[in-house]
């Protein structure tokens, strides 16, 4: 694998994918915050939370830059639309399973069985992650979809 190129267009890719989950919840197309939701997992401080999330994040870009390697090295061909392809799945299965079970594995957040206590928690994605707005599932997907894209396209194969 091309440990340079993963290193460089996994960040890019990561930076790209947070953006836009950011600009949607700018734009008020989803009230998700994926670094910030990452990062109350291992602190309660809400501001520290952002930052830390952000380093978890990029982190896990660069985990997942990895994979989407070793699927062009295996097929001998990386393009924008295999990119593409992959991203699409990933990003189902962020939307359709690993967000819904999150509230078990999150410190901070509610469940869909346990209702709000005294402290601040952080709601539920709920259904297809449909409790931060209807467009979300939207929101990620492209975003995941993008990723994708730009590693497909950029990455450079052995």
């Amino acid at each position: 694998m091309n440990m340079p190129s993963i290193l460089l267009w996994g960040l890019a890719a990561t930076i790209v994918l947070t953006t836009l989950s950011i600009a949607g919840q700018s734009l008020g197309f989803t009230r998700i915050d994926i670094p910030f939701i990452v990062g109350t997992m291992f602190t309660p401080n809400r501001d520290r939370a952002k930052v830390i999330g952000l380093g978890v994040h990029v982190i896990n870009g660069w985990i997942f830059a990895l994979v989407y390697a070793f699927a062009f090295e295996n097929r001998h061909a990386a393009s924008w639309w295999f990119g593409g392809l992959i991203g699409a799945v990933q990003g189902m299965f962020i939307v359709v399973v690993l967000l819904p079970v999150l509230p078990g594995l999150h410190p901070r957040m509610v469940s869909d069985f346990r209702g709000p206590e005294p402290t601040r928690l952080l709601e539920p994605p709920g259904f297809f992650t449909t409790n931060y707005g209807f467009k979300t599932p939207f929101v990620l997907l492209f975003a995941h979809v993008v990723y994708g894209v730009v590693l497909g396209t950029f990455y450079t194969l052995r």
